[in-house]
């Protein structure tokens, strides 16, 4: 059976360390890499019902996009059962579950994040935005033109997303951005690059109420479903590399955000 090592690097192969900005905390993050492992779980996230899944299903290891730890937001200064981060960490090192994290680099990979992004959402032609040097946005042309209504219950229906918030210039949608999570600072790159829609998550309100006048439909689909679409990619790596290990998905980890629409 493979080591934890092994794997983690065999995943550097599909997106490379140097990708990762410099803030951003990837790789092995917890356990032994020496341990041998048969069974590993993958999801976006590494939360309680996660863990608890992977030690019911006898998994050694998490394959997750986000940290568990360290990240700039959530930095790690203690380890205690009494805190979510430290009881979290200690369910898993107890039980012998390792974790590797895959974040900006597999934002960024040939293939990773954005995309499996564009491919859920049948781009045509997809390719990098130039945005800075990291490039992490994705674009390509539709099939076939769609009103930008159409194309907001589309994207909702093609990412499984609860709902999604949209607003902008309307029209018809041919040339779409795409960045799978937090991208909406690239919606000027989109603009430049002549899109008629961009699909992200976390805009601000003030993103929504400049679209239209800049020309260009914002679509919020949802952190969780703008990134999800990866982590099949993920499991047909490892089990294409690894064909011993049996690779599942998460079936506890899911779009938390829920929708209420007023008059339904």
């Amino acid at each position: 059976m493979p080591t934890v090592r092994e794997i983690e690097q065999r995943l550097y192969e599909l997106a490379p360390r140097e990708l990762a900005f410099d803030w951003d905390n990837v790789g092995q993050l917890l356990g032994d890499p020496e341990q041998e492992v048969s069974r590993v779980l993958v999801a976006l996230d590494i939360t309680e019902a996660v863990a608890d899944e992977a030690i019911a299903a006898s998994c050694q290891l998490i394959v997750a996009h986000h940290p568990v730890m360290n990240c700039r937001w959530l930095p790690v200064q203690s380890v205690r059962s009494d805190t979510p981060q430290g009881h979290l960490l200690l369910k898993l090192l107890r039980s012998d579950v390792s974790a590797i994290c895959m974040h900006t680099n597999l934002d960024a990979a040939a293939g990773g994040v954005n995309d499996c992004l564009a491919e859920a959402l049948e781009l045509v032609d997809p390719g990098p935005l130039n945005w800075g040097e990291e490039r992490l946005c994705r674009v390509g042309t539709l099939r076939e033109p769609m009103t930008a209504d159409a194309f907001a219950r589309f994207v909702c229906e093609k990412l499984g997303s609860n709902g999604v918030r949209w607003s902008g210039k309307g029209g018809m949608i041919r040339r779409v951005a795409v960045g799978g999570g937090a991208c909406a600072d690239s919606q000027d790159a989109a603009i430049a690059a002549g899109c008629d829609a961009f699909v992200t998550s976390d805009i601000k309100y003030h993103d929504f109420l400049d679209a239209a006048g800049k020309g260009i439909n914002l679509i919020d689909a949802g952190h969780f479903p703008t990134e999800d679409p990866v982590c099949e990619k993920i499991i047909s790596y490892l089990t294409g590399r690894f064909p011993e290990l049996t690779v599942t998905k998460s079936a506890s980890h899911r779009e938390v955000i829920q929708y209420y629409v007023k008059g339904e």
